[in-house]
């Protein structure tokens, strides 16, 4: 099995806790010297990437577990540009440029699948979870990579980008937030539903309806594939994934979404992204409930200019839901990138708004004919404590069923988020 034993790349002098026994399992799919790391969100594993390997690569399967090994092939590179001392040529399956294959790697989180699950809640923040990246990285003899990372996975390469600019080529952030208080959803009846559904699932069953109604758009799930809705085919794998996986242990989940809530990225390290020299590209579902596309905006209007705002049709996993239009947009990042595309031609972020601004100042400007900043802000932070006191009600009564009726505690799923 490919493990990443921690402790042979950080030490204490480098700030983290001890690595001591802990692994990072992982998985390499297609060969070339374009190497790509994909860090998932949220209790997912790294199989949760398929859509976007599966684009990137053109295959599914991984490297330990082909038959036969593709030989070397020489091609003229760039001698800034990233190789492996051991890398390897070939077409990489959907190769985006022509003298280049693409190899990439994606992993399960600690705290999830494969890898190891610390019982310290301590254990788990952004900062350490990139530094797991970057050990990963150095385990494989990657000196530079693309990064990208998928709701909490995004938060996780932020830090990798902030910690460590020089071993990153290019940025991807997918459905992200800034963490914290912009870990809570957008409340409406739909979340309601969700969030009470969430709390009462006692099945895999139960739980895979759940996600579904978090992940997908209700358009998207009511398709018809054949003579079945696709709503009906996700709730058949979503099920067999929980019981092949099985169930992410409550120490695992507790520890990354305390990471989710902790997380923060502060302006200076805001600046050191911006000023690194590689592009950042913000993917983004309009109809995400979990990661409101107002703060994956403002992330994107922090790093100017050379981010590029996408936003595609989809929820959360707008990866599964929108997979070519989410690779193409992932291909023309590492295509700039590799061209040495220049951030002014790259952005497209001189006049972006975002969908919460717009929609308060129209109501402003409705109401008192004028628009006042000062009231904006007001609004904003009341919307705010709203979303806290909503999150913390959620949690007293997760408490609060497990007090009084002695349940045991829930095991959450693996699941793609």
């Amino acid at each position: 099995m490919p493990f990443c034993e921690l402790s042979k790349y950080q030490t204490a002098e480098d700030g983290s806790i001890s690595t001591n026994g802990l692994k990072i399992f992982y998985q390499t799919y297609g060969r070339g010297f374009t190497k790509v790391l994909l860090i998932i969100g949220l209790a997912g594993t790294h199989d949760s990437w398929g859509p976007q390997i599966r684009g990137l690569t053109g295959t599914d399967t991984p490297n330990n577990q082909e038959c036969q090994q593709q030989p070397p092939r020489l091609v003229a590179v760039d001698p800034e540009s990233n190789v492996s001392e051991d890398g390897d040529g070939g077409d990489g399956g959907a190769s985006i440029l022509a003298d280049y294959g693409i190899e990439v790697c994606s992993f399960d989180n600690r705290g999830v699948g494969r890898s190891s699950v610390p019982k310290d809640k301590g254990m788990y923040n952004t900062t350490i979870m990139a530094k797991d990246a970057l050990a990963l990285m150095d385990h494989l003899g990657w000196k530079k990579a693309h990064v990208f990372g998928h709701s909490m996975g995004a938060m996780i390469a932020s830090k990798v980008a902030s910690i460590a600019p020089g071993r990153v080529l290019s940025l991807a952030l997918l459905n992200a937030t800034g963490g914290g208080f912009e870990c809570f959803p957008r409340i409406d009846r739909k979340f309601v539903s969700v969030a009470i559904r969430f709390l009462k699932a006692k099945t895999p069953e139960q739980r895979a309806a759940v996600d579904l109604d978090t992940h997908y758009t209700e358009e998207y799930l009511n398709e018809k594939v054949g003579n079945h809705t696709r709503r009906d085919l996700l709730h058949q794998e979503y099920v067999k994934g929980i019981s092949s996986t099985g169930m992410q242990s409550n120490h695992g989940f507790e520890g990354q979404v305390n990471a989710c809530w902790m997380h923060k990225i502060t302006s200076k390290e805001y600046d050191i992204v911006r000023s690194s020299g590689f592009l950042v590209s913000i993917i983004h579902g309009r109809d995400d409930i979990i990661a409101q596309i107002s703060h994956a905006r403002r992330i994107a209007k922090k790093l100017y200019p050379v981010a590029r705002m996408v936003e595609l049709h989809g929820a959360h996993l707008v990866s599964h839901e929108r997979p070519e239009e989410v690779n193409e947009a992932l291909m023309d990042l590492i295509k700039a990138s590799e061209s040495k595309l220049d951030a002014d031609e790259w952005t497209n972020l001189c006049n972006i708004q975002t969908s919460r601004e717009m929609t308060t100042l129209t109501w402003i400007r409705r109401t008192s004919g004028s628009c006042s900043s000062s009231m904006l802000e007001l609004i904003m932070k009341l919307q705010l404590v709203l979303l806290y006191f909503f999150g913390l009600f959620l949690l007293l009564l997760q408490h609060g069923k497990k007090l009084f009726q002695n349940l045991k505690p829930m095991r959450i799923a693996a699941a793609a988020s």
